[in-house]
């Protein structure tokens, strides 16, 4: 037993040892031999020296018990430390329970004139009224059972587990990786004193991402020099609940970060309103969304604000990350522009990698596992693609080609220009890119998307607009978050298919319906601007287009039907080398004969190679023929016939 724990316990059992205290309630034990032996022998332990900063003293000091609080204290938590306390106060019980009652308390500790004292000590003590010590049981209250704050007694032995309902975020900060810049502004500073002087104030942490608001409120702490748990407050903050944080908080010398979830409004404000009246014994840290909350606490309040890292603090926290990356620092900083905390637990990830296969990290190592974290977070809105086509795979002219290539670099050089150039210096908007496809079905688009996803080593993310677009007011721009979010988690490239449906024209105000229309346009113009990666939009009818996004376009490419050579290129893209092909077949004879898209060459040719499967032979002119006159009937499209002398 800890030293402090078994001082206070041997003086708060009568000198008489058990005998005396199974006395006080008369001969009611018939089996209680061994427990009397136990307890009795409590008092032969002896005094023994004591640490003043045990978890007891903590919780002493703190909420300014007595002597006689923290005996009842003691007393309450003496079925919790061994099986004999626990079989004779179950004995001694009026009720067979067994906890300590009031009145086995009262015999203990004092003499009949103090009795009265006792009470008022169980009825308004700072013990009682902090939640500390409870009062249990429907009964008369000298027959109400003593009970520690939940897992109180495990803590104050030093165990880590804590209450079930305030089970800690697993994420622990090591390192402040990448926030050198940040601790040292004066907001900060002034919290990181409030924290070392252990003064009684709020910090208030306000930014965007749940994750990355508890990671950066733990490392605050840890540079602080304290200890710190994270704790997400998803239902709302009862009294009971907002006492036992503090209590285990202060057993545990540890600063409470704790967060309250963007989402449900109403979890919100009652955490919000619960925390505004909880007395702190120390720093206190909250999290929260900017904006979310007003706040009207009497304690002192610390405004701190945790905005995204800029790019140097970015290449800095690469470097401290994963340092045997190090000279690829900057092009990390520019394509993955995350939170520590997402960066922290990518990092981990590829520690043990590199564990494993005992071996050097590389990039590829980074790509995958970014891969790996994005796929367990996207949105239920998206639909995940694994690029695998190349640039080898893409037929479109040579002046496309190269402004897909300009996209891809500017993404890739964008620290450099941006940052150490010092283009479009603290700009909206500056960062990511915006691209603009347009053309008809089959040209090209969607394929497009995936090369330049494949040339970044990213995941396409392709937005399912049924699970966007919400008749009730205000769920379209919650499911757009939720997208945008999962891109930026992920570091993907985000495609709009059809995005006229999502990005037309703004109209005149005739009803409700107009105005909330217009209303989901602007947020969509604003989270666009903000988003940092690869967005694209494509359609079929650029017209459709609102103009306030072209002008926030970095690139606007059309993308035409193919000319005969590019057709003739796209048939022998897609038709591949093993393919068994009759020697009548030309492709050039396809190309030059029949003007479609890439999308339909692509299906022609994989029909004909299925007929050709079924008639068990190669795959002959007349297959490539009929595949494409399928083609032509499924757009309702004159065929344009059959090629000379081969029967219709």
């Amino acid at each position: 037993m800890a030293g402090r724990l078994a001082q206070l316990l041997a003086t708060s059992l009568p000198d008489s040892g058990a005998d005396g205290a199974v006395a006080f309630f008369g001969q009611r034990a018939t089996r209680i031999e061994h427990a009397d032996q136990f307890l009795g022998s409590v008092r032969e332990r002896g005094p023994v020296d004591v640490e003043r900063r045990h978890p007891l003293d903590r919780i002493i000091d703190a909420f300014a018990l007595t002597e006689i609080e923290a005996r009842l204290l003691i007393l309450a938590g003496l079925c919790e430390e061994h099986e004999g306390f626990a079989a004779a106060l179950r004995t001694l019980h009026p009720r067979s329970e067994p906890w300590m009652t009031t009145a086995l308390a009262a015999r203990t500790l004092v003499d009949d004139t103090q009795r009265d004292a006792l009470r008022e000590v169980l009825t308004s003590g700072n013990a009682v009224t902090q939640g500390i010590l409870r009062l249990t049981g429907d009964a008369p209250f000298f027959e109400k059972s003593l009970c520690l704050a939940d897992r109180l007694w495990p803590a104050l032995h030093g165990g880590e587990r804590w209450p079930a309902e305030l089970e800690p975020w697993p994420q622990r900060p090591t390192a402040a990786s990448g926030l050198g810049g940040w601790f040292d502004r004066p907001a900060t500073q002034r919290a990181l004193t409030a924290l070392r002087m252990r003064a009684p104030s709020m910090v208030l942490l306000s930014g965007a991402g749940d994750e990355a608001l508890l990671w950066r409120g733990l490392a605050l702490a840890l540079h602080a020099g304290r200890r710190a748990v994270g704790i997400a407050l998803r239902t709302p903050l009862e009294v009971a609940r907002r006492q036992l944080i503090q209590i285990h908080a202060v057993a545990r010398d540890c600063v409470p970060v704790l967060l309250i979830p963007e989402g449900d409004v109403a979890v919100s404000a009652a955490a919000a309103s619960a925390l505004e009246a909880y007395d702190a014994r120390d720093t206190t840290i909250v999290c929260a969304r900017s904006g979310n909350l007003q706040w009207h606490t009497p304690r002192p309040l610390i405004a701190l604000g945790a905005d995204p890292l800029d790019a140097a603090a970015r290449r800095e926290m690469w470097e401290q990350m994963l340092p045997g990356l190090k000279s690829h620092a900057g092009l990390l900083a520019a394509r993955f522009p995350m939170e520590p905390a997402h960066a922290d637990l990518l990092a981990r990830d590829l520690d043990n990698v590199a564990a494993l296969d005992r071996r050097a990290l590389d990039l590829n190592d980074v790509f995958q596992g970014m891969r790996a974290r994005a796929g367990l977070q996207v949105s239920s809105a998206i639909k995940l693609v694994r690029p695998r086509a190349s640039w080898s795979d893409l037929v479109v002219p040579g002046a496309r080609l190269e402004q897909l290539r300009e996209a891809v670099n500017r993404l890739r050089l964008q620290m450099q220009v941006l940052d150490e150039w010092g283009f479009l210096k603290a700009r909206t908007g500056s960062r990511g890119v915006r691209m603009l496809f347009s053309g008809a079905p089959g040209t090209g688009k969607t394929l497009s998307g995936e090369v330049m996803a494949h040339a970044l080593d990213a995941d396409l993310l392709v937005v399912d607009l049924s699970r966007v677009v919400s008749k009730w007011i205000g769920e379209t721009e919650k499911n757009l978050s939720a997208v945008f979010d999962s891109a930026e988690r992920a570091q993907a490239v985000l495609f709009f298919d059809e995005a006229d449906a999502l990005f037309g024209k703004r109209t005149e105000v005739s009803d409700a319906h107009d105005r909330y229309a217009n209303l989901e346009t602007a947020y969509l113009l604003q989270r666009l601007e903000r988003f940092d990666g690869l967005a694209i939009l494509a359609t079929n009818l650029k017209q459709n287009i609102d103009g306030a996004f072209m002008r926030r376009l970095e690139f606007v490419i059309e993308f035409n039907e193919p000319d005969r050579e590019q057709r003739h290129r796209l048939w022998r893209t897609h038709i591949p080398a093993a393919a068994p092909l009759a020697p009548d077949v030309s492709l050039a004879e396809l190309a030059a004969l029949y003007p479609v898209t890439g999308g339909t060459v692509r299906n022609a040719a994989v029909s004909a190679a299925f007929l050709a499967a079924t008639d068990g032979t190669e795959i002959t002119r007349n297959h490539l023929v009929r595949a494409v006159r399928r083609e032509y009937e499924k757009a309702g499209k004159a065929f344009p016939g059959v090629p000379a002398g081969m029967s219709a």
